[in-house]
């Protein structure tokens, strides 16, 4: 026991108070205490930390502002479109109105988005119509009336702020609900021609034929059976772009010139900016028109 109390003593600084000896206890207490957070707090706050902090703070605040540019765009192209579309080509109401058709001719308008024009007799043959653009869809009644008048079933499709572009697949809809109908013809005028192509294309096996009014295909319909048709006054469909896609017309397509008509008689909404002048009425444009799809219809049967 003296040699262990010898040892202890030649540890202990002879001069050391008691308050030294306990503050110097403590302190090596503290120590072992606080080592290992600096240690942590060293890892934490370590160079490649701080950059990977600041990287993900700055990866978050690019992703808010992309997030608020979105929001904004989105806005901005909402209150566009709103803006463009405001200015449409309105339907002749009290033309269309004028006209005399058969009696015999149902017109159902009751399913949001489509009026059918039902023909007298039962028909297994129909057509899907897509309005120009920025054209009120009514305004191709007449010459759904007109086809009706020929034994077609005809379904008028309505689109978003008259723009086909914005529902390219709204014929998906009108075939599925139309299960009797066995053959299917799409087609419209102007923009709504070349989306109504844009469907045949990308769906084959649900299309018998294509007919473009004042319009063109900017995709391949080699696959099937097309007939073109436009005025020699029109003046607004781009002569060019009709020529340079061709090719994606079949050898047979039939193409039809009509003397005298232009770009807007294909419906009731009134002159078109741009078209030329009619040497023709509506009713005979329509008339030449409705003739000349039945018979290609007709050619397919």
């Amino acid at each position: 026991m003296q040699n262990k109390k010898r040892k202890k003593r030649k540890q202990n600084d002879p001069n050391e108070t008691k308050l030294q000896r306990k503050m110097r206890h403590y302190k090596r207490r503290f120590k072992s205490w606080l080592d290992p957070r600096l240690e942590k707090l060293k890892v934490t706050f370590s160079k490649e930390n701080i950059l990977a902090t600041l990287t993900s703070k700055k990866t978050k605040k690019a992703a808010l502002i992309t997030l608020i540019s979105l929001v904004v765009l989105c806005i901005a192209t909402f209150i566009g479109l709103e803006v463009y579309s405001a200015d449409y080509y309105r339907a002749d109401t009290t033309g269309i109105s004028e006209i005399d058709f058969s009696d015999s001719i149902t017109v159902d308008a009751s399913r949001s988005g489509v009026v059918t024009i039902a023909p007298a007799s039962k028909s297994e043959t129909g057509i899907i119509f897509y309005p120009g653009g920025k054209v009120e869809y009514i305004s191709y009644l007449p010459l759904m009336y007109a086809m009706a008048e020929r034994g077609i079933y005809c379904v008028l499709v309505e689109m978003p702020y008259n723009l086909a572009v914005l529902d390219i697949n709204a014929a998906d809809r009108v075939i599925a609900s139309h299960p009797e109908i066995e053959k299917w013809y799409i087609g419209g005028h102007s923009l709504g021609g070349s989306m109504a192509a844009s469907y045949a294309a990308a769906n084959k096996s649900k299309i018998d034929g294509v007919f473009l009014l004042g319009s063109y295909s900017t995709v391949d319909l080699t696959h099937t059976r097309v007939i073109t048709v436009y005025g020699t006054e029109d003046g607004v469909m781009n002569r060019d772009s009709y020529e340079l896609y061709k090719s994606n017309l079949p050898s047979g397509a039939i193409e039809l010139e009509i003397h005298g008509a232009n770009h807007a008689y294909f419906g009731f909404y009134g002159e078109q900016a741009g078209d030329g002048t009619s040497e023709i009425s509506r009713i005979e444009q329509i008339e030449i028109t409705a003739d000349n799809l039945i018979d290609f219809i007709e050619a397919g049967r």
